[in-house]
This record gives structure tokens, sequence and C-alpha cells, in this order.
């Protein structure tokens, strides 16, 4: 399967945060995530496991009891149903991993 991001419109989910869903299928899912500077993803769980890839810009992130800031280059896993979150401290995009596929996204 190819991919374009040409041909996948951005998803606005309000509040400075937009998303695209890039390559699914079988077990996995790939899905990038916009951030304005002060856009903040919520504290949420998921059955899902979860590897997130910074591509640009800063974040502070809360994975269960503990919270760092991140940058592009660093990754980040967040297992099943663990509490996590972030801020973004300055403009940047985040590719998330999941598996299985998020079908709530779909």
């Amino acid at each position: 399967m190819f991919i374009y991001k040409k041909d996948i419109p951005l998803q606005d989910l309000g509040d400075g945060v937009g998303r695209r869903v890039l390559a699914h299928g079988g077990t996995m899912m790939a899905v990038e995530v916009s951030f304005e500077t002060g856009a903040i993803g919520p504290m949420h769980n998921h059955v899902h496991e979860q590897l997130t890839y910074v591509l640009s810009g800063r974040f502070k992130f809360t994975i269960g009891e503990e919270t760092h800031e991140v940058s592009a280059g660093d990754t980040l896993y967040k297992k099943p149903y663990i509490m996590h979150g972030c801020v973004c401290l300055e403009k940047g995009v985040l590719l998330d991993t999941f598996t299985p596929q998020r079908q709530d996204f779909l």
C-alpha cells in the first residue's frame, strides 16, 4: 500500500490539533498528529500499544507517573491502558504507530 500525504486531508480536531490517518492494515496503523504551540493532547488511555516518534517541535509528555520534555528524533512507548498526554511547547508534528489499529480513527 502506498499512501501520499497530499491525498489525505488534515482532520481538524480543534484547539490547535490536527490528524492524518496514514497507512493502516492488518494490526497496525500510522497516524500523523500536528500541534500548534500551547495545544494539549489530553490525558487518556486505550487498549492499543503506541509508539510516538517526534518529527518536529518540542513537547512535554506525561506517561504514567513520569513527565519529560521531548523533541525531534525522540521516541516514546505507551503500553496498553497507561494514562498519557502532552502539551506542545513548540509547534510540531508527531508520528504515532498503533497496534491494533484505532478503529475509532477510521
